[in-house]
């Protein structure tokens, strides 16, 4: 795209100049110029946990100091949010690029292209990390689908099958 930076190593979607001016193309939608997407700490929970239990403590003291007594229930409920947000906020440890590693040892087959994504699990919001991962013959005759824990690094689960493609 017409002055846009690229990354060295970085590679994505090239649109051509012509095409991105005649079709109004932003440059924030380069996927070479901004460079690799890092998922956030789960950790920042603790951030918000902290103002939930902040606004609980003002709620008190505004009862303490003649709000009506039935703030209680809000005071209340924002206490558990924020306690909630702090069993929450696990240490997501294993990075995307260690979770595509793990992953690629664990298959009986040659990896290619993979992809992983983070989801939750269980009512505290465990991270785990999805791999879907393709066997590198074209085209790919093997998939798998490889479940890892984002704390720990265990492998939860491995389902690996025949591309039916």
């Amino acid at each position: 795209m017409a002055g846009s930076k690229k990354l060295p190593g970085i590679q994505g979607i090239e649109v051509p100049d012509e095409v991105a001016t005649a079709q109004g193309l932003p440059g924030d939608l380069d996927a070479s110029v901004l460079g690799p997407y890092t998922v956030p700490n789960l950790t920042r929970r603790r951030r918000a946990g902290a103002y939930y239990l902040g606004g609980a403590l003002l709620v008190g003291l505004g009862i303490a100091g003649g709000l009506p007594a039935g703030m209680w229930l809000i005071g209340g409920a924002m206490a558990a949010i924020g306690v909630y947000h702090f069993l929450a906020a696990f240490d997501l440890a294993v990075a995307d690029t260690e979770a595509l590693a793990i992953a690629n040892q664990q298959t009986d087959f040659p990896v290619g292209h993979a992809s992983a994504s983070v989801g939750f699990e269980g009512w505290r919001a465990r991270p785990v990390w999805n791999v879907l991962v393709f066997s590198a013959d074209d085209p790919p005759t093997k998939r798998g689908l490889v479940r890892i824990d984002g704390v720990s690094g265990s492998v939860k689960d491995i389902l690996v099958e025949d591309n039916p493609e």
